[in-house]
């Protein structure tokens, strides 16, 4: 009995590492920004409970088919060399079987119990990570870093939908902002494992372009996050407060990145750090400062 407990916390352990909950918990926090936004703070805790679990089941099945289809790669690399499925601990035929499980639990709820529109914009961002990134590009292109950042841009737009049952300008800034914010912050992480990428053949930016360019690009669309991150001010949806706080957010991110490209360093874990603390700050003083 002690046996079989210890192999299925093991097994539950492996089936949680093919989610990557990681990604799914950042996932989850953007989706309930643009629920609180799209709702002014006026959340419905039915609406906000089924719009979470629906979203983190897309985010979470699409990652385990992520690692389905990766599994060659992932054992190539160093730093995926561990996953379940290069060591084998959890079969393709399963993943797969999971996955597809997850997803279509994630279409279901969203569909019955927030609304067809937000179900449909979480398919999308699915398909887009899984077919577009993962299946068709990524190998084959350095392009596969900005189409990868549509999914990753829906979350709070499904969000917002959810809480207003459509689409509109303020929907269209915050995927904007999500979309633009992407590249930059995985470009300086995939300098730091260039080597790892070239072994595995994925021609990311810095193994395809080299170094500089992929620095170039980073400052690039760094620089035009910067008027894009003060329109939420513009278009009335935010304050005084939000736009100081842009304004700053954005001039220093602009600078770090100057910084880094004039810099010998191939890599910088603090501009990392950073393109992760600016989105946090911008989407929480935005919600702080949201106009009703």
């Amino acid at each position: 009995m002690v046996d079989k407990t210890i192999a299925y916390t093991f097994a539950l352990k492996e089936y949680l590492i093919l989610t990557k909950p990681g990604i799914v918990t950042l996932v989850l926090i953007t989706t309930l920004g643009g629920l609180y936004i799209g709702s002014r703070g006026d959340l419905n805790p039915e609406i906000v409970f089924w719009t979470l679990l629906g979203t983190g089941l897309a985010a979470a099945g699409s990652a385990v088919l992520n690692m389905v289809i990766d599994k060659d790669i992932d054992g190539l690399m160093e730093r995926t060399s561990d996953r379940p499925l290069p060591r084998g601990t959890v079969t393709p035929r399963l993943a797969t079987l999971f996955g597809l499980s997850l997803i279509t639990l994630s279409f279901v709820s969203l569909f019955y119990f927030v609304g067809p529109l937000p179900a449909v914009l979480a398919m999308v961002a699915s398909f887009s990570y899984v077919v577009l990134y993962t299946m068709l590009l990524k190998r084959r292109t350095p392009v596969a870093t900005e189409i990868g950042g549509i999914s990753g841009a829906l979350p709070p737009v499904i969000g917002y939908a959810a809480s207003t049952g459509t689409l509109d300008l303020e929907a269209l800034i915050l995927f904007l902002i999500m979309f633009m914010w992407q590249p930059p912050h995985f470009w300086v992480l995939a300098l730091k494992y260039r080597n790892d990428y070239a072994k595995a053949g994925i021609p990311t930016l810095p193994v395809s372009r080299g170094v500089f360019v992929t620095k170039v690009k980073t400052l690039l669309y760094t620089v035009s996050l910067l008027p894009l991150s003060l329109i939420p001010y513009f278009i009335g949806m935010t304050g005084e407060i939000y736009f100081a706080t842009a304004l700053v957010m954005s001039l220093l991110y602009t600078v770090y990145t100057v910084k880094f490209l004039f810099s010998k360093k191939e890599e910088s874990m603090k501009l990392f750090a950073f393109s992760i603390i600016y989105i946090a700050v911008l989407f929480s003083v935005m919600v702080v400062d949201l106009t009703k």
